[in-house]
């Protein structure tokens, strides 16, 4: 009988595990937006002086995503700068648009 329960134990288990890694994994959200990119201000490199991800200034679009206690920051869309802003802060999105992902990253 043990013969028999081994191989679904085992089935069991990897089924289990493959449910558990693949739930960890957090991917950018997939928006459709069809509106044009609003005039931003843009600021600095956030992480540095070529980081895509800026660090982005007050705006008519901006305004109601701006916080005292936290920079707003705009990465181009699907980047590689986007993917390892949300990897380091554990930011998720806040809005985007055509071109940009916005996060808000509180002050530490």
């Amino acid at each position: 009988m043990t013969d028999i329960l081994k191989p679904l134990i085992i089935t069991l288990f990897a089924v289990v595990m493959t449910t558990l890694v693949t739930g960890c994994v957090e991917t950018a959200p997939d928006l459709a937006i069809s509106e044009p990119d609003p005039e931003l201000v843009f600021v600095r490199g956030y992480r540095g002086p070529t980081d895509e991800c800026q660090l982005v200034g007050e705006s008519a679009f901006t305004s109601e995503f701006l916080d005292d206690a936290a920079d707003l920051i705009a990465c181009p869309t699907g980047s590689a700068s986007m993917s390892s802003l949300m990897a380091e802060t554990g930011a998720g999105t806040l809005t985007q648009t055509n071109s940009y992902t916005f996060f808000s990253i509180p002050y530490r």
